[in-house]
């Protein structure tokens, strides 16, 4: 398992949670400190395409050796896909959780609402 990492060209929310943003589209994922904190990730309860999810609220649940975790959403939006590679491969949240381990792809439904996520240096600051 790699290091702890926190790429700057992501948006972080406090539930540990991240966005990468293009236009009006983002992908969400865990950060690196939950798949850390979770465990071995064994099962991604995942939402349906075309389901919308809310700011601030849980849209899926991960499961690890450990607990069972929601999934809180760091903007809101309509579910444009979910990441195929997690039903066979769920371990790739732990192993690239930047990359091969995204969640889902939503369409923004309000992108003010990223004034209110913290970039790279504000989130690390929440971990001390």
């Amino acid at each position: 398992m790699a290091d702890a990492s926190y790429p700057e060209d992501l948006k972080y929310h406090p539930e540990h949670d991240w966005a990468r943003i293009d236009g009006d589209t983002a992908v969400f994922g865990i950060t690196w400190y939950a798949q850390d904190a979770l465990g071995e990730v064994v099962f991604f309860d995942a939402p349906e395409v075309g389901a919308t999810v809310t700011k601030d609220e849980s849209y899926a649940e991960i499961e690890s050796v450990k607990a069972v975790s929601d999934v809180i959403a760091p903007l809101s939006g309509e579910v444009l896909e979910v990441n195929p590679g997690l039903e066979d491969s769920p371990e790739a949240v732990n192993e690239d959780t930047y990359g091969e381990g995204w969640l889902v792809k939503v369409r923004l439904t309000d992108p003010s609402e990223l004034d209110s996520l913290l970039d790279r240096d504000a989130y690390v600051a929440t971990l001390d």
